[in-house]
């Protein structure tokens, strides 16, 4: 196995264009137990942990770029801001794997249980891209992500961040595991509400061979908000009969196996207890003027 180490990103693209069937390697989080199980051995593999250009956060006009290279422990500290990404880096392992662990790492991988997926797709992020030959291109997270650790990058390109829209408004990230930490989600749930286009948008991992968003549900409970008033007027309660039915669509969107961490009717309820939840949550944080 050749192991090359470059020490920028135009370095790393010059090796991935000379060696396409060589492995990216960032975090090792997931590579690395691959390896260790001999479930994989690539004939090469490119340590990108040098390209600093990979590790950097920015905002550009209304957006944000997170790199491929910034690391959960990074967005905790230094992203505040976009609470359900850092609700969903803390979830992550433990410290030290948090240390190590990247966005770019899951968005590789293209793991279902990839805890950071949920939030890029509630954000609708785009997957930003970059060839030796090519350029760089960017494509939706759900045309990125083409099923269970399956994705639509070619064989000389790398991961070079995600991008999406800055959304002003409350969300969250949560999930259900067999234990309170360092677990494989059972079901993942981010639910983000954008006020400027009076949207709520719900994003699913772990039940499905993707991550799902749940369109009827973000549509019905878009709807009702607008209908009832409540996106004029933050006060206005929800009835307990929309949040069910929001509820319920959120678990039928769902599309889940049974395996040795859950079955797929507990998945379902899962879901239907996050999607309560969380949008419990966004709306009492709404009432307050802490999110605007």
């Amino acid at each position: 196995m050749d192991v090359f180490l470059p020490r920028s990103l135009e370095e790393a693209l010059a090796m991935k264009a000379e060696r396409p069937e060589a492995v990216p390697l960032a975090g090792g989080t997931d590579l690395m137990v691959e390896l260790n199980f001999g479930r994989l051995r690539p004939p090469a593999i490119i340590d990108l942990t040098r390209a600093a250009e990979l590790a950097t956060h920015r905002q550009e006009d209304g957006h944000v770029f997170l790199g491929a290279g910034v690391t959960y422990a990074a967005i905790v500290n230094e992203l505040p801001g976009f609470k359900p990404l850092v609700q969903a880096s803390r979830s992550v392992g433990s410290p030290q794997i948090r240390h190590r662990g990247t966005v770019g790492g899951n968005l590789g991988t293209a793991s279902p249980a990839g805890d950071a997926l949920p939030v890029l797709a509630a954000y609708d992020a785009e997957v930003v891209l970059r060839s030796q030959a090519r350029g760089e291109r960017s494509m939706p997270w759900h045309a990125f992500l083409m099923g269970p650790k399956k994705t639509a990058i070619a064989p000389d390109e790398l991961i070079v961040g995600a991008r999406w829209a800055r959304i002003r408004g409350p969300g969250s990230f949560s999930k259900i595991g067999t234990r309170n930490a360092m677990v494989i989600a059972v079901a993942g749930l981010c639910l983000v509400i954008d006020e400027d286009h009076r949207r709520v948008n719900v994003a699913l991992g772990s039940v499905g061979p993707t991550i799902i968003r749940a369109t009827p549900a973000e549509e019905q409970i878009s709807s009702a908000m607008a209908s009832s008033g409540a996106w004029q007027d933050p006060s206005t309660a929800v009835s307990e009969q929309v949040i069910d039915e929001f509820a319920e669509l959120v678990a039928s969107a769902a599309r889940p196996l049974d395996d040795v961490r859950g079955t797929a009717a507990y998945r379902r309820h899962g879901c239907r207890v996050l999607a309560r939840r969380s949008l419990a949550w966004a709306l009492s944080e709404r009432r307050l003027p802490t999110w605007l």
